[in-house]
């Protein structure tokens, strides 16, 4: 028998102890069910993001190497974030099981591996690019408490003593009884405690996050002085099958590395803008930017995670105010014209840094602090209320959504968050093409049919794209109007279709006259080229 009363020495469990050790491992879960409750508690007065499961899953994508990070991508696209926090909760599942066991003979060393686990989350929320002193507060709490519980719940399955039968009593041998009983009242009287704690917790963040909710709700989009150019007709060849010319919000993609979706209140929103070469620092809050000329444009935005043929790409119609005209007033000078700084370093409330060129924000093009998307304000998913439009760019040099500063400084002084992980300092937007009809595997009918898709090479345009059958000559395709060089382009091809087995391919060229490689390389470090190509079988 040990000192904290547990019959640690004998070292199988015998029939009438497995019970014993199930409810060990129940009793691991509730303690673990308690932590995570108080923490988010705790959590909701401190900041949602400073949540252990969020911590430490903003540790593991922080720490993922690229090609993990693609495959996440690539098999889970938007529900990679759903995943993540699903394996980590199991993960807890087991953990939290195993240390119910080992505090069923050891409840000292069990409850000392939960605070030591709460300690790993404390270090990753503050150890977060955002990361304050507080945000240590919600892990070491919770751990605390389920310390405390766990030690407990353990304590109830301690066996009893048998009196010893000479004395009548005092320690005897040990019993396999226990207080059971004892250990189920104090079992559900914790889970429904921590119920409440995590009840309370999802309110107290609701009632934080009320105010952005109401500014979004409340916000009415200012009329742009620089509207958008009406959509050509024809620029929408509308087949079916075929992706809209413009991407519904809903269906837009989205891939960052916000466990939380970040909700900031529009009104204390606020943008600083200086560092490098700036003449005048500015800042600037949300009602400054709705005073501003506001612009409308469509421009398409791609991911540089999306593969040959891959669904992250999206076009959209975004209403916000020209960035080169703030840095105008800032002072800022582009590195042509003699200025210091080559790189923006745009920060984002959650702590991701994007680096961009400022070269090619102040070079004539689009480039926008948007808080507008397809006619009604950024959904929080996107950005609001502020995020980075940068046209030409694929979105980790450029897209910084939730954004709240601006530094001016050099490529050579500063690598950005996916720079750091072996991305490009620099990664201008690769000309591509996609076939969305036919579908892979699909089974068209014998005769004329469409074979259609999206072509893109935005602040380039697209002039050309060709279609050819297993690997024969190329034909060229009938393109939809263009709207601008910053938007896809769709095209359509009417293919005779014989019966068989077929491979299509796709090809575009660009308006500078460059036409994609068909040499296949992956997204790492600056996008993935190749040709896109359907296996199809005609009956």
């Amino acid at each position: 028998m040990t000192a904290d009363g547990n019959d640690s020495h004998r070292p199988g469990a015998s029939p009438a102890r497995r019970p014993r050790i199930a409810l060990a491992a129940l009793g691991g879960l509730v303690a673990g069910f308690c932590a995570l409750a108080v923490a988010e508690l705790a959590a909701a007065v401190v900041r949602p993001e400073a949540g252990p499961v969020t911590a430490v899953g903003s540790a593991v994508i922080d720490h993922t190497p690229p090609a993990v990070r693609d495959f996440a991508v690539r098999n889970f696209g938007t529900n990679d974030k759903w995943a993540l926090r699903l394996g980590i909760l199991v993960l807890l599942a087991l953990f939290a099981m195993g240390i119910g066991m080992l505090a069923l003979r050891h409840r000292r060393l069990g409850s000392g591996a939960v605070l030591v686990f709460g300690l790993i989350g404390a270090v990753s929320a503050v150890g977060r690019p955002e990361g304050a002193p507080a945000d240590a507060l919600p892990s070491v709490v919770g751990a605390v408490v389920a310390a405390a519980v766990l030690y407990l719940l353990a304590g109830r399955l301690a066996p009893a003593r048998r009196p010893s039968p000479a004395a009548g009593e005092g320690d005897g041998e040990p019993s396999d009884a226990s207080d059971r009983r004892g250990f189920v009242v104090a079992a559900t009287v914790a889970a429904v405690a921590s119920a409440g704690a995590g009840y309370l917790g999802r309110r107290l963040t609701s009632s934080v996050q009320a105010g952005a909710t109401a500014s979004r709700h409340d916000l009415v989009l200012p009329v742009p002085r620089s509207a958008a150019p009406a959509i050509p007709a024809g620029a929408d060849l509308r087949i079916r099958g075929l992706s809209s010319f413009i991407t519904p919000n809903k269906d837009f993609y989205r891939v960052d590395t916000a466990l939380v979706v970040p909700r900031v209140d529009a009104g204390a929103w606020r943008l600083r803008i200086h560092g490098k070469g700036v003449a005048r620092p500015v800042t600037v809050g949300f009602h400054d930017l709705l005073r501003r000329e506001v612009i409308e444009r469509d421009i398409t935005l791609t991911c540089v995670s999306n593969e040959v043929g891959g669904p992250y790409v999206g076009n959209a119609r975004w209403l916000g105010v020209c960035l080169a005209e703030l840095l105008d007033e800032a002072g800022v000078l582009p590195p042509s014209k003699g200025g210091p700084a080559d790189q923006i370093v745009a920060r984002s409330v959650d702590g991701m840094t994007i680096g961009t060129p400022v070269e090619a924000v102040m070079d004539g093009r689009d480039a926008m602090l948007a808080f507008g998307m397809n006619g009604e304000p950024l959904p929080f998913e996107h950005g609001f209320p502020v995020r980075m439009v940068v046209p030409g760019l694929y979105g980790y040099v450029s897209a910084c959504k939730w954004i709240k500063d601006i530094e001016l400084t050099t490529f050579a002084a500063y690598d950005a968050y996916w720079v750091e992980r072996s991305w490009s300092q620099q990664a201008p937007v690769k000309t591509e093409s996609r076939i969305d009809t036919p579908r892979p595997f699909a089974s068209p009918k014998a005769g004329v049919v469409p074979v259609a898709g999206v072509a893109w090479a935005q602040h380039r345009g697209i002039s050309r794209v060709e279609v050819r059958v297993d690997g024969r000559e190329w034909h060229t395709a009938r393109l939809a109007a263009a709207d601008t060089r910053d938007t896809w382009r769709q095209w359509v091809w009417e293919w005779p279709a014989t019966s068989g087995d077929h491979t299509l391919e796709v090809r575009a060229t660009d308006g500078t006259g460059a036409t994609q490689t068909g040499d296949r390389v992956g997204t790492v470090p600056n996008g993935a080229t190749g040709w896109h190509s359907v296996a199809v079988h005609v009956p």
